[in-house]
C-alpha cells in the first residue's frame, strides 16, 4: 500500500492522555519511577483491561503520548532510562494485543523550542532520542507502529504560540521534522519504511501553519494536525458557547477544505492526532451532535481522527474535561458520544 492507502485503513483512535505524558516538577525528580509519572496527573496506572475496553468499543488506533524529558540523561548520549522505555513498551503491547495500530510520540518536551538559536541543540537531542527509540522498537512491524516526531512544537509563552507561528518557528519545526526522519531511517530494519508522522507548527490547523509545511521527499510521511474545531464550542473556557448550533458546521467544513487544499489534493495523508469537545455543564447531547458531524466529515475526506481522552470526566469547571473512559470506575462515562463518534 501507499502511505495514503494505508492511512485510509486506520479508522478512528483514542489517546491515552495525561498519563505517560505527565511531566513532574524538577524538585521531585529524585528516583522518580515510571508509575509515579504515569499517575502524577490523577489517572490510574494503565492496565490491559483499559485498552481492551477501548478496542472493544471500536477504536482501532491507540495514540501513546509520552514525555521523555524526565527520564533522559545528559548530553551527548541523552540516554533514556531502561525502566521507562520498558514501561512504554509494555503499554504499547496492550494495543498490539487488541490488534490496534499504535502511534508513539514525543509529547510535552520544552527543549525543542523552534528558534534559529536553539536549533543546533534541539536537533542534536532530537536525533539522539529518536535514534534510541527507533532502535529499541525497530523489530515491530512497520504496519502496526507509527512514530510521531513531536506533539505541538511551538514557541511556548510567546505571542505566536498558538496562532500558526512566525516564519522562523515554522522553518525550524520543518527542519526538526526532517532531522527526525533522517534519524529514524538511519536505524534500518522496519524503520527504513516505517510510516512517520510529522507535525505542523504547534500541529496547528491554521492556514499559516499548513502553508509552512515543507515536504521531505520521503514516501512514507503523514502530516499531524490537531483540531478542536470549532474552538469556541470544543475547547474554549467560555461556557456561553456550549450549545451546538448547525451553523457551526461551516467551521468543520472549512477545516477539512483546508486539509484537502494543502495536503490531500497533493497526495499527502493527514491524521488528526488530537481532537475532541470538552464537557461544559450538561452539554452531552450537543457533543453527540458535534461528534456525528465531525466524524462524518472526516470519513468523507479519509482522515483518521484520534480523540483526546485525558481521563477527566468530572471535576472543576476550569478543567478541560475531554474524558470519555472513566478509567477509575472502568466504564464509559459518555457511551452516547462514543457511539456517535464511531458509528
Amino acid at each position: 500500500m501507499t502511505v495514503t492507502e494505508y492511512v485510509k485503513t486506520l479508522g478512528f483512535g483514542w489517546n491515552l492522555g495525561d498519563t505517560l505524558d505527565a511531566h513532574i516538577a524538577k524538585d521531585k525528580l529524585d528516583n522518580l519511577t515510571p508509575q509515579e509519572q504515569e499517575t502524577a496527573w490523577q489517572n490510574p496506572v494503565t492496565t490491559p483491561e483499559m485498552v481492551k475496553m477501548v478496542a472493544d468499543a471500536g477504536f482501532t488506533v491507540f495514540r501513546l503520548p509520552v514525555s521523555w524529558a524526565d527520564f533522559i540523561g545528559e548530553a551527548p548520549a541523552f540516554k533514556i532510562r531502561e525502566d521507562f522505555i520498558r514501561r512504554v513498551q509494555e503499554i504499547m503491547g496492550y494495543g498490539f494485543e487488541n490488534n490496534m495500530t499504535v502511534i508513539l510520540n514525543l509529547h510535552h518536551e520544552d527543549w525543542h523550542f523552534p528558534s534559529h538559536e536553539n536549533y543546533p541543540a534541539a536537533s542534536e537531542k532530537l536525533q539522539a532520542v529518536w535514534t534510541q527509540i527507533a532502535n529499541y522498537f525497530k523489530n515491530i512491524s512497520n504496519e502496526k507502529l507509527i512514530f510521531e516526531a513531536m506533539n505541538e512544537p511551538r514557541k511556548e509563552g510567546t505571542e505566536v504560540e498558538w496562532n500558526g507561528g512566525d516564519a522562523e518557528g515554522r522553518e525550524v519545526v520543518a527542519k526538526l521534522g526532517h532531522d527526525f526522519i533522517k534519524a529514524v531511517r538511519a536505524t534500518g530494519g522496519n524503520n527504513a519504511t516505517r510510516k512517520l508522522m510529522v507535525p505542523l507548527y504547534a500541529a496547528s490547523s491554521a492556514e499559516e501553519a499548513m502553508q509552512g509545511y515543507v515536504p521531505s521527499g520521503d514516501a512514507n510521511i503523514i502530516v499531524s494536525v490537531h483540531a478542536y474545531t470549532p474552538y469556541n464550542f470544543a475547547l474554549s473556557n467560555d461556557y456561553a458557547h456550549h450549545e451546538w448550533k448547525p451553523e457551526m458546521e461551516t467551521d468543520i467544513d472549512r477545516l477539512f477544505a483546508d486539509i484537502d487544499k494543502y495536503f490531500l489534493s497533493k497526495n499527502i495523508p493527514v491524521i488528526l492526532g488530537e481532537m475532541g469537545a470538552r464537557k461544559r455543564g450538561e452539554n452531552i447531547q450537543d457533543r453527540v451532535l458535534w461528534a456525528k458531524y465531525y466524524a462524518k466529515t472526516a470519513r468523507k475526506h479519509g482522515v483518521p481522527c484520534i480523540w483526546w481522552d485525558n481521563g477527566r470526566v468530572e471535576g472543576p469547571d476550569r478543567w478541560e474535561k475531554f474524558g470519555l473512559l472513566d478509567r477509575k470506575e472502568m466504564k464509559w462515562a459518555y457511551p452516547e458520544i462514543v457511539e456517535a463518534f464511531l458509528k
